[in-house]
């Protein structure tokens, strides 16, 4: 049922694993201001301007899994994998340190041409993100990040500067990764600080408005400058479920799809859609759009449908379904007493995946690409170093086996690049306890360890899996 093109992959991001957070001109991005959780991570997440003047212990992403130096060797663990596509991101501040420099770094560039020049010598096609969720600090502290509209200008000459430098490298580019967390974590998705603002709505939609527009101009550019590129948007997915099926709880549940789906409505169909009109009404948003911006979102739609996902959601209005709620890290749902949850909130549901691409794809008719997936758990190494992670390879096969269901309903499906290929630094609790790798990294929640990189079990199933061309599941 996979088709011989299909790519077959891993995903990681730059602010998570490269480390180098200073090294050869790079500047701050947002996440190298995040501490690890004892330091306060979660509640800096949403309430940073405490933190930002602080000198906080530890901060996981200035060395993460140093990437930054390890690079030929992590290519090296994929390839023998035998993927074939794998997803990372630029960081912005590596190009552009300050984001409104009208020049680039040339040490960053030459970072990335060497990265993406190390995939192809392996047969490995980069899918690149050009902003997963490190915006430089620069533009948060000069321009109070994407609530400004000088910003959408700033991202299209880093943008335009990455397509021609790396044509020919690239053909796989997502322009902000998750796009709707900027209405869950603002800080994250857009350098937001909303202490004091009147109307967080407003800045919120706003500076989302902002991205949009950036987005369709990228996109644009993207193809101008090679027509063989292909621009994908990305969302954080999983369907919302009504909790019962009370009428109610039925159209809690279309509210939630609706602010969810609302961001990627616009970058494939090209226009807000219309239950925007009464969604912006009800939070007080009244949106400030530029001459020509319409034109620019209709002619500029993306090529296909990135999506994460790694569970399916919940709403209600009942009293019972509102006192059982779970925090799917950063998305508040309700409890779904069908499934099983992870410790840190995430309720497995394969079945959702399938529902959740034929739900995209009813929607938007434009082929999807799961970029991200996975299992995040506490993995231990046995005494002679082995890690038996079989509770992952369940997951994954569960998901793999929807995933094709989904294919076989008629749902074009490009790839599947599971989450975390190799273990880093978790982008909500700074944590190196919560894995997701094929590979081992012996590194610690202190920042402690030899960086060792080391095979789990499901390295080789996943290996099997991809030799097999998804055949062989077992």
């Amino acid at each position: 049922m996979f088709h011989r093109d299909f790519m077959w992959g891993a995903a990681m991001a730059a602010n998570q694993c490269e480390g180098a957070y200073l090294e050869d001109g790079k500047g701050l991005s947002i996440a190298d201001l995040l501490p690890d959780a004892a330091g306060g991570r979660w509640d800096m997440l949403y309430h940073p301007e405490p933190y930002l003047d602080k000198k906080l212990p530890y901060y996981p992403s200035h060395e993460a899994i140093d990437f930054y130096h390890r690079y030929k060797e992590d290519i090296r663990l994929l390839a023998d994998m035998g993927i074939r596509a794998f997803r990372t991101s630029v960081s912005w501040p590596r190009i552009f340190p300050q984001g409104d420099e009208t020049e680039p770094n040339e040490s960053g560039l030459g970072f990335y041409d060497r990265l993406f020049e190390e995939c192809r010598r392996y047969g490995i096609e980069p899918v690149v993100t050009l902003c997963h969720f490190d915006t430089p600090y620069g533009l948060v502290r000069r321009y109070g990040g994407w609530k400004d509209r000088r910003v959408v200008d700033f991202y299209c000459r880093y943008c335009r500067v990455l397509f021609e430098r790396y044509k020919g490298l690239v053909r796989y580019w997502m322009t902000f990764n998750e796009i709707n967390m900027m209405t869950h974590i603002p800080f994250l998705g857009g350098g937001l600080l909303l202490d004091g603002e009147p109307n967080r709505a407003q800045a919120i939609y706003q500076a989302a408005h902002h991205q949009l527009v950036a987005s369709a101009a990228a996109t644009g550019i993207a193809h101008e400058v090679d027509g063989q590129n292909q621009v994908g948007c990305m969302l954080a997915a999983g369907s919302y479920y009504p909790y019962s099926c009370h009428p109610e709880d039925v159209m809690a549940a279309v509210e939630k799809n609706h602010e969810n789906y609302l961001f990627t409505d616009v970058q494939s169909r090209g226009a807000y859609p219309g239950y925007a009109g009464r969604l912006f009404e009800e939070k007080g948003v009244s949106l400030e759009m530029e001459p020509g911006d319409e034109a620019l979102l209709r002619e500029n739609t993306v090529d296909y449908i990135g999506f994460s996902y790694y569970s399916s959601r919940l709403a209600g209005t009942g009293e019972e379904a509102r006192k059982n709620r779970v925090d799917g890290n950063a998305v508040d749902t309700l409890r779904n007493p069908y499934l099983d949850i992870t410790p840190w909130g995430r309720q497995i549901d394969p079945v959702g995946l399938r529902i959740t691409m034929n739900d995209l794809y009813d929607r938007y008719q434009k082929p999807l690409f799961v970029v991200e997936n996975g299992l995040g758990c506490e993995d231990k190494p046995e005494a002679d170093g082995t890690v038996c992670d079989g509770y992952r390879i369940d997951y994954m096969r569960d998901h793999i086996v929807q995933m094709r269901e989904a294919m076989r309903d008629g749902v074009p499906c490009l790839g599947y690049l599971p989450w975390g290929t190799i273990d880093l630094i978790s982008a909500g609790g700074g944590e190196m306890k919560k894995r997701y790798g094929f590979i081992y990294v012996d590194k610690h929640n202190d920042g402690t360890g030899t960086l060792e990189r080391r095979k789990k079990k499901s390295y080789d199933w996943y290996r099997k899996v991809i030799a097999s061309g998804g055949a062989d599941l077992e």
